[in-house]
């Protein structure tokens, strides 16, 4: 270890310039790496401290100042980003209890507004809906997708298991064919064979299905979209970054709902942070 400090901490690539590093009273990276590593003789047990330490703290505040930066740079490419808006001309809450056969509470008609509203807007929404199960997180989503569908766009509905992706269809598709005008609603999963997923497929394509739920299928190629507009994932903790991404990936620039009643610690942290 202490040639590797010899021989590197010198050479380390300075990224905060002077003035950030004045202001913040922090010492240069070299002198931080070396320090952390090989503390000056008869360094007090409060300097050595892993949360005193002039070193550390050096060390610590770029990570900060790393990750902040990453985190405004997304920002910025997605504010500049343009996503399909979805101006629908019913109020999504009025018809709830048309859909449902009961309102909604008050925090899921407060949680559809923001997200119509959202959905309104060319800039893309990222959204985590989070709630107990049963607290009405798929109604909101369901009465999301009908605002989309009213606007002419589609819906890409993803759940992680067969059994719930089935479970979510039998339901929509009953109750979004007594719309009017009905909303068509298709369902898509490695056990769609044959002519009816050919049949599947060329509905989404075409635009003819407003809403397609299915599992990890969805994100297979072939699927193409003719207006995706809105990604809604169930249980999101059960799917990884880059399969999210993916199902992003299917339309230009889509809105995005993840749900969970359970988040991921690194959500939370992110969330944090």
């Amino acid at each position: 270890m202490e040639r590797v400090v010899e021989s590197y901490c010198d050479a380390a690539t300075e990224l905060l310039p002077q003035s950030l590093r004045v202001q913040h009273d922090l010492m240069p990276i070299a002198q931080a790496l070396r320090l952390a590593h090989q503390p000056e003789p008869g360094a007090s047990a409060e300097a050595l401290n892993t949360m005193t330490s002039p070193a550390q703290r050096r060390l610590i505040f770029e990570e900060f100042f790393l990750l902040q930066t990453a985190l405004a740079l997304r920002r910025q490419r997605n504010r500049s980003a343009q996503a399909t808006a979805c101006r629908p001309a019913n109020d999504p809450v009025a018809e709830a209890r048309t859909l449902f056969g009961f309102p909604l509470t008050a925090a899921q008609a407060r949680v559809l507004g923001e997200i119509v509203e959202n959905l309104s807007d060319v800039k893309p929404m990222n959204r985590l809906l989070q709630g107990d199960v049963g607290s009405g997180k798929t109604a909101v989503a369901v009465l999301a997708a009908l605002s989309v569908a009213r606007s002419g766009a589609q819906t890409a509905f993803m759940a992680p298991t067969e059994v719930l992706a089935e479970q979510h269809y039998g339901r929509l598709k009953a109750r979004l064919a007594t719309c009017q005008p009905p909303i068509r609603c298709r369902y898509l999963s490695s056990a769609v064979k044959g002519a009816e997923r050919k049949q599947v497929l060329k509905e989404v394509a075409s635009g003819e299905a407003h809403l397609l739920v299915g599992t990890q299928a969805l994100l297979e190629e072939g699927v193409e979209f003719a207006n995706l507009a809105l990604c809604v994932i169930d249980e999101q903790h059960r799917f990884g970054v880059m399969q999210r991404a993916r199902l992003r990936s299917k339309g230009g620039r889509p809105h995005v709902l993840v749900m969970t009643a359970t988040p991921i610690p690194r959500t939370l942290f992110m969330t944090l942070y």
